[in-house]
């Protein structure tokens, strides 16, 4: 059985943006490159066909990927959410024992970005954040030790 894959509008429209570009774009010329080199003799030798067919098998595996990511997406817009609890989606702003503001947003696997504040809904600090309400203490557990962490605002928007 596969697992859900929780996304945002924006992050399955990247999926689907790469997904496109692959099979309309960069394969269609790599086909070209192959055709083309191996209508030249001897593949053993040939490094535009060697290279061709080594890109083919990765162009093909990451559509594999994108194909079956997409098919398991649930796409969740977190503009229609409405809980006071941490979920899929929400912005939380958080204060740490030193007093530092730090705004998260819990989104997809494939769409995290730990220097734009987001961080996938199977993090560690997601764990930690999820199904918890504003004024709730959770610890985090990270390799250098625990950290407190005070939340201080959810919210949910649409991108």
């Amino acid at each position: 059985m596969k697992t859900k894959n929780y996304i945002t509008p924006p992050g399955f429209q990247k999926l689907r943006s790469e997904l496109a570009q692959l099979l309309n774009v960069e394969r269609p010329k790599v086909v070209e490159t192959v055709a083309w080199a191996a209508s030249n003799g001897d593949r053993s030798e040939n490094a535009d066909y060697i290279y061709g067919k080594r890109r083919l098998r990765e162009i093909d595996s990451r559509v594999r990927f994108l194909t079956g990511r997409i098919e398991n997406a649930e796409v969740v817009d977190p503009g229609l959410i409405q809980s006071v609890q941490v979920k899929f989606g929400a912005r939380i702003t958080v204060e740490t024992e030193d007093g530092e503001m730090r705004t998260y947003q819990i989104v997809g696997e494939d769409e995290w970005n730990i220097d734009a504040g987001m961080v996938s809904w199977k993090s560690p600090l997601a764990s930690a954040l999820l199904g918890k309400m504003k004024g709730d203490e959770v610890t985090l557990k990270k390799p250098s030790g625990e950290e407190s962490l005070l939340i201080i605002k959810i919210e949910y928007r649409s991108f």
